[in-house]
Parts: C-alpha cells; sequence; structure tokens
C-alpha cells in the first residue's frame, strides 16, 4: 500500500507515467468512466477548501466511485477530541482511500502511518501540498510540452506559501530550471530553500519589484498573501496588495509565458488579465481534476 505525502514520493520516471495516464483521461473520460465503481473516496478536510476537496470529489465521481467525508475540522468528531490516528482507522472501514487537509504540518503523515488504505495529503499547514504540486508540473508539461530549460518567478507569499515550497522542491529534479523569488523582506523564501538551491548550483534570483524581472519569466506563478498564516491583521493588511498583476504590468512579458496561480485569488491578478491567453490558471484547476483522477487510480492500483 502506498500513500502520498510529498510530491517527492514519486520518482521523476513515476511522475512522467502519472502526466501521461492524466493526459490519456484528458483525451478521452469515458474510457475512464467506471474504473472506480465499488470504491469510495474519503475527504478529511480539517480546514475550509473549495478547489482541493472539490476537485478530489470531481475526480472520484468522474471515475463512476463514490466519495464521504466532512468539510470542517467542526462538523466532525475532532470537535469532540478524537486523534487523527482513531479518525483515519475509523474511515479505513469505511472507504478505500483517503484524502487528508489539516492545519498541523505532519498530520497527515501521522494519519498515514495508522491507516489500512492509501492516504494522499490534500495540504498540512504551511508545510506540503503534493497534489497541486502534481497539478502544476502537469499544466506546465501538458502547455509548454516539458519541464526543464526555463526561468519560473515566484511572486507573492514565498515564506508561508506550501504551494511554492513544494513547486520548487519537485522542480529542482529537473534540467535547466532558474528560480527568480518575487516578494518583499517579509515574505520571502524560507532560508533553507535558497540554502539548498546553493548546495545543488542551482541558479536563483530574489527581487522586490515584479516589474524588475518580467521580461525574462517563462513562468509567472502568482500567490496570495495568505491571512490565515498571519498572527496580526496589520502585518497582513500592509502587505496584502503588495503585488497586483495587471495588462501594464504584462505588457513587458514574453508573448508565450504562462501565468499560473493555485486559488483562490484575491486581488493579486487583475481581473482584466483573465482574457490574456498567457492566463492558464483556470485550466490549471481543471488539470487538477485530471491529475488526481490518475494518483487515485495509480494508489488504487487499477491503472
Amino acid at each position: 500500500m502506498r500513500h502520498l505525502m510529498n510530491p517527492l514520493d514519486f520518482s521523476v520516471e513515476e511522475l512522467e507515467k502519472l502526466f501521461d495516464l492524466a493526459n490519456k483521461i484528458e483525451a478521452d473520460p469515458d474510457k475512464y468512466a467506471h474504473a472506480c465503481e465499488g470504491k469510495k473516496l474519503a475527504t478529511c478536510f480539517y480546514e475550509p477548501s473549495t478547489r482541493t476537496r472539490l476537485s478530489f470529489e470531481a475526480a472520484m465521481l468522474n471515475l463512476g466511485g463514490q466519495v464521504l467525508g466532512f468539510s470542517d475540522a467542526a462538523s466532525s468528531s475532532a470537535a469532540k477530541g478524537e486523534s487523527v490516528s482513531d479518525t483515519i482507522r475509523i474511515i479505513s472501514c469505511y472507504a478505500d482511500i483517503c484524502a487528508m487537509r489539516h492545519p498541523k504540518e505532519g498530520a497527515p503523515m501521522v494519519a498515514a502511518s495508522r491507516s489500512g488504505i492509501p492516504v494522499i495529503n490534500a495540504g498540512d499547514g504551511g508545510h506540503q501540498h503534493p497534489t497541486q504540486t502534481l497539478t502544476d508540473l502537469l499544466t506546465i508539461r501538458s502547455l509548454k510540452g516539458k519541464l526543464g530549460g526555463f526561468t519560473i518567478g515566484l511572486c507573492g507569499d514565498l515564506k508561508f506559501g506550501r504551494t511554492v515550497h513544494s513547486l520548487i522542491n519537485a522542480l529542482i529534479r529537473y534540467r535547466d530550471i532558474r528560480f527568480i523569488f518575487i516578494s518583499p523582506k517579509e515574505l520571502k523564501v524560507p532560508d533553507y530553500i535558497t540554502d539548498m538551491l546553493t548546495e545543488k548550483g542551482i541558479s536563483y534570483e530574489e527581487v522586490i519589484r515584479l516589474e524588475d524581472c518580467m521580461p525574462q519569466l517563462d513562468l509567472l506563478y502568482m500567490t496570495r498573501v495568505q491571512k490565515e498564516r498571519f498572527f496580526n491583521e496589520e502585518d497582513y493588511v500592509r502587505l496584502k496588495d503588495f503585488y497586483i498583476l495587471d495588462k501594464e504590468k504584462l505588457s513587458a512579458a514574453k508573448e508565450d509565458m504562462l501565468i499560473l496561480h493555485p486559488l483562490p485569488r484575491v486581488n493579486e491578478i487583475s481581473v482584466e488579465v483573465d482574457d490574456d491567453p498567457r492566463a492558464v490558471y483556470f485550466k490549471q484547476a481543471q488539470y487538477g481534476v485530471y491529475v488526481r483522477m490518475a494518483l487515485i487510480l495509480t494508489l488504487l492500483e487499477l491503472a
């Protein structure tokens, strides 16, 4: 039995197979419409989520399976004090696979160690968000035709953003990647990441102004400033509008640059950008369904 806790749990070769399967599902969804008949996915979400929870549910329903679970810790036995370990043992009696989102780092790993079914980490605190990373990689590979050989700018909350941390760790396994980190000093990428890049000889640059690097970018990964990760309201208010991508800033970008965003968007991308062909964040959300379908099939050993 296998779990997914971290994007690095799959080798590059295994990811290629997963992405190939996701692209096959995209091309012929009817072929997989009954692949999970008789199977159940439990979505155990201890903190709010729209895209991740619903995309997991859509993925399982698209495969002909069923879904059960909870969308808030308050509506589960966690409100009565039940441990994650006990919850997953119970869930293992009801479902065939589980997707877990939890505000505490490492909670899905604890669940996996006690589980009788495959567990997928659907986000744990500011730590990891592996299925978002798989979504990002599939989007890049599908639209750019490859993984590697590009300069990617990561903009916004690089300190607390688990999607950013996961994506960086996943991309360093591919050749000829250059990172540009765009953030205010208060939200800069953690030192352990820049230390790791330096140690591996991977090129990176840190800038404050988005305009200073826009012409260099093949990919721009925007993130929101996350209110829920701040300890005080004052810091959040001061930094929440630090970056707003609009048509004027985009005028300096390459014609084939792609704009990604894990969503939800607040106001860091102006709605006027949505119609630009370089804006692919809604396509990215669709790719998230395909890659989760492929992941469910793979972990259930049905592919």
